[in-house]
């Protein structure tokens, strides 16, 4: 079975030009499905019935999985199998009729203005370090990019001059433009930070502290610290920040097709959850202040 997880995960690489997170997060998937059936005796995909792959979801769910777990798992069994059935390696698509579970959404955590303020201003600092971290998450609030966005760009997708970053996520790309205070940051990290940490050769915008790649991790970690010495208590991620540039865009006037342009959503019932959170703002403000409410 492994042999045709690897087609497929090639399949999804070359052909659909799947984003590296979700090509992962199957492969995951599909290989822990693998190894519950190799411990049932199951080697062969043409083996894997309908009622076995629901065996398979039950036994995830008495392990404590959650449901947003087991949503991304059945995502994972129902790609896979359509896979093999449009490839003729099965007769029946055994996933077909999979159901995932239903998914409490909760409405993300957004950080006041006056928290992001916060939370920028403690990686200001003078060491290369401390150069790099202001420049990315000045660029992160200020474009609401993703964070393996962030850390794939190249030097070459920055145009300071102009100011906007050219952000590529597969075939597609985008322009997302940028202000002041980060085209600063970006100019003090490329002009004294950048070439204490890596060569000028290297083409990455964003490095580690030993020149190579920046991991997502590494910025998760990042983000946590900077978050903790702010006093800001909630959870904190670097999805944060992106939730938070677009909520505060569309408070203070943002129409709702430019935000979704700038985030990269394909479609605009995406976006419009941001519209939601801000009435939901409003709300709750007009609660606590109105002496009838």
């Amino acid at each position: 079975m492994i042999c045709e997880i690897q087609r497929f995960v090639q399949y999804m690489e070359e052909v659909r030009r799947t984003s590296y997170n979700t090509v992962v997060s199957y492969e995951r998937d599909l290989k822990k499905m693998n190894q519950y059936f190799m411990e049932q005796g199951i080697e062969e995909v043409s083996q894997v019935t309908a009622i076995m792959l629901n065996s398979y979801i039950l036994f995830q769910e008495k392990q404590g999985r959650k449901p947003s777990t087991i949503s991304r798992s059945i995502a994972a069994l129902k790609a896979f199998f359509h896979y093999l059935y449009q490839e003729g390696l099965v007769e029946a698509d055994a996933a077909e009729e999979l159901k995932a579970p239903k998914v409490e959404k909760k409405a993300p955590m957004i950080l006041t203005e006056e928290e992001t303020v916060r939370l920028l201003e403690e990686a200001k600092g003078g060491t290369p370090k401390e150069l790099r971290d202001s420049a990315m998450l000045e660029l992160l609030y200020a474009t609401g990019i993703r964070v393996t966005e962030l850390i794939s760009l190249k030097v070459s997708d920055v145009n300071l001059q102009m100011e906007y970053i050219v952000c590529r996520v597969g075939v597609k790309e985008r322009i997302i433009p940028f202000g002041t205070v980060a085209k600063q940051a970006l100019e003090l990290y490329l002009e004294k930070g950048r070439p204490a940490m890596t060569d000028q050769d290297n083409p990455s915008l964003f490095t580690n502290c030993s020149g190579q790649a920046m991991s997502r991790q590494g910025f998760w970690k990042l983000v946590k610290a900077y978050g903790r010495k702010a006093g800001i208590t909630r959870e904190l991620t670097p999805h944060t920040l992106r939730h938070s540039f677009a909520v505060h865009l569309v408070r203070n006037g943002a129409d709702l097709h430019s935000v979704k342009e700038m985030l990269g959503h394909s479609d605009i019932s995406t976006t419009q959850m941001y519209t939601q959170m801000n009435s939901s703002r409003v709300r709750e403000v007009y609660a606590k202040a109105h002496p009838r409410s």
